[in-house]
């Protein structure tokens, strides 16, 4: 069987995935390199930022050579509109028309669902590090992205910005008692694309890396907590998931999504 050929978009500003390095905290795109050589397949990964690459165009021009494309997560917010967030739209509309099957995540989703006509507001509340009960409905019962899947489940999660409105002919999958959509399915042509809210290919491990990372914006900038305290309180409440955490249900989406793509 010859190797998948995967493009993985970055979808943090590189000044960001700096500050990652630093910290000695993986960048989304080394997760999610990490998580996919977990499963059994070959791969030949590319990886492009639509936000400072300057290669864009030939990207572009080779985008129907990839078997998947799998997008990843941002600290941006999609309603802020700026040249570099404009820039990844325009890139995802191109990827939804060239690319075969794709899985975006988190800041993916939210690209995905503006690039086709829907909607992404800033949330009521947030996940920060973890999404607690995500139950996945009849609809999602039938799609294969949950193949296996725990019909109720909890997932490692880091949002603050929400899907309200779908592209047309899309359906919902997923949901829980913070986002209403934590997953959908839709097509654009003949591209295949799963959307998800929360991040299976990222360990609570370095989700506690990010929230200690974040504490005092999480506590200045965005008052989700009130002080340290209450953050180590939280911490404390994802290390007890860790102890109950099955790593091939967490990531489970990962593979059926490759299964998927080994059928077309």
């Amino acid at each position: 069987m010859s190797n998948l050929e995967i493009l993985i978009v970055e979808g943090n500003l590189r000044e960001e995935n700096q500050s990652f390095l630093k910290a000695g905290i993986q960048t989304h795109t080394e997760s999610l390199r990490d998580s996919l050589n977990h499963f059994n397949y070959g791969f030949n990964f590319d990886v492009v930022n639509p936000s400072s690459d300057t290669n864009l165009d030939l990207v572009k021009e080779k985008l129907s050579k990839y078997d998947g494309l799998i997008w990843g997560g941002s600290s941006l917010n999609i309603y802020n509109n700026t040249p570099e967030i404009k820039r990844q739209i325009e890139f995802m509309r191109e990827c939804q028309k060239k690319v075969k099957c794709m899985l975006a995540i988190c800041w993916g989703m939210q690209v995905a669902v503006t690039a086709a006509g829907g909607e992404v507001k800033k949330a009521t509340n947030s996940h920060i590090g973890i999404a607690n009960e995500i139950v996945i409905n009849s609809s999602g019962l039938k799609n294969p992205i949950y193949k296996n899947k725990k019909n109720k489940f909890n997932s490692p999660a880091f949002n603050f910005d929400e899907v309200v409105k779908l592209p047309r002919d899309s359906v919902c999958l997923s949901s829980n008692k913070i986002n209403k959509i934590q997953s959908l399915y839709f097509n654009v042509g003949s591209t295949k694309i799963w959307g998800l809210q929360y991040h299976p290919e990222i360990t609570y491990e370095k989700m506690i890396s990010l929230i200690e990372f974040r504490k005092e914006k999480l506590i200045q900038n965005r008052k989700v907590f009130k002080d340290e305290n209450q953050i180590n309180e939280h911490i404390s409440f994802i290390k007890d998931e860790i102890s109950v955490t099955n790593k091939a249900q967490r990531m489970i989406e990962l593979k059926n999504w490759l299964d998927n793509i080994n059928k077309q």
